[in-house]
């Protein structure tokens, strides 16, 4: 006697690659689009997503009514506009709107016969677009996109799991589990060597002045996140802010100013240089604890900063990316990640030493894994006989 078709029949007799579908997933890309722009400028601000909940002119700060906030549509016929101020509204708006639904249109069709893989793709694709543009723009990753991923990654490894097997075959929930944890592991672990080996070469950095210029220690928001970058204490100079995460990663770090004009708390110090470890400031042999002091700055002719070769955003970024791709992902990720830098800092012709930033090359290579990658790892993984 034959038996009814169950629901999972159905969906799998669906055609998944239908034109409505596929349009459905463009028009779904440039909606999540235009969401993704609210957090690439609130999240490094520290702006809530959700207050206000429309979007608001960066120039006159006036709430945009939905009918001139249409995905991809409004920034083509206002010409790049704010309708209110005519402000110039950044053409970023309107790349990370058609980025993200073209990413949506690429996965939905590169994953005809797995929808459930297919919309995996798209929020992990969503939350790399935030990475690249905050990270290209101010040089940070925010911290809750990375344990947002996180979190993506390992619902994926129990519902989907297809996506971290070489052969695309589901062994079980925990089995995938346990490969989603060993790739946040991996991840991890292994650019946080990354970033311990670059402290020990590269440690320090020498900036001289022709002219004294202004530094300051920005003190973060009450409601401020110790642990996002963006929200830290800073040490700024001529304009540039510097995490205190990224200069006092090691109790051995210390930054050295020489210069002149020293104020503590509003007061004027006659010195010629302090230092600065971590938790204190060394000044004219006294100790004083930062967490007491109301403000320090000054002007410095010559400081001396401790680096890294990449920040920790970097490393959970990474953590992120093996978590949801499996632990394979994580050597050809940061493999094609430094071609792909070297190949940014050659094309912008950036010296020894400048800042490049890495995310957006780590959201490059993980993008090629999830399209080509694998494909050579398996190639690779065959011929060795791993």
């Amino acid at each position: 006697m034959p038996t009814s078709p169950t629901f999972f029949d159905a969906l799998l007799a669906v055609n998944w690659q239908h034109p409505v579908l596929v349009v459905s997933a463009f028009v779904l890309g440039a909606c999540v689009g235009s969401f993704l722009n609210v957090a690439i400028y609130r999240l490094p601000r520290g702006l809530s997503v959700n207050q206000p909940k429309r979007s608001f002119c960066p120039g006159c700060n006036k709430e945009i009514p939905w009918y001139r906030n249409i995905p991809l549509v409004t920034w083509l016929l206002q010409r790049g506009k704010c309708a209110e101020c005519a402000g110039k509204i950044p053409f970023r708006y309107f790349a990370v709107e058609l980025l993200t639904a073209c990413l949506f249109l690429l996965m939905w069709m590169a994953f005809p016969q797995n929808p459930g893989e297919a919309l995996f793709y798209m929020l992990l694709m969503a939350l790399l677009v935030v990475v690249v543009f905050v990270d290209a723009e101010l040089m940070l990753i925010p911290l809750q996109v990375t344990w947002l991923g996180t979190a993506l990654g390992l619902v994926a490894a129990v519902l989907v799991q297809h996506h971290l097997y070489l052969d695309g075959i589901a062994q079980g929930w925990k089995d995938g589990l346990w490969m989603s944890v060993k790739g946040f592991l991996a991840g991890f672990g292994g650019l946080w060597a990354v970033v311990i080996l670059g402290k020990l070469a590269f440690g320090k950095k020498e900036l001289a002045f022709d002219e004294s210029v202004e530094w300051m220690l920005r003190e973060p928001d009450d409601n401020a996140d110790e642990d996002d970058p963006a929200q830290q204490l800073c040490f700024v100079i001529d304009g540039e802010a510097h995490g205190w995460g990224d200069l006092f990663y090691r109790d051995s770090d210390q930054l050295i100013i020489e210069g002149s004009g020293f104020r503590v708390d509003g007061k004027k110090v006659d010195a010629k240089g302090l230092v600065i470890k971590g938790d204190r400031v060394e000044l004219k042999g006294k100790t004083l604890m930062i967490e007491e002091l109301k403000s320090l700055e000054g002007k410095a002719s010559k400081v001396i900063i401790p680096r890294e070769a990449m920040g920790m955003g970097d490393v959970y970024l990474m953590g992120m990316l093996g978590c949801c791709l499996g632990w394979q992902s994580v050597i050809f990720t940061v493999f094609t990640a430094c071609l792909f830098s070297i190949l940014l800092a050659i094309l912008g012709r950036l010296g020894f030493g400048q800042r490049l930033p890495f995310g957006p090359s780590l959201a490059l290579g993980a993008t090629c894994w999830i399209f080509w990658g694998w494909q050579a790892w398996g190639w690779y993984y065959s011929r060795v006989g791993l």
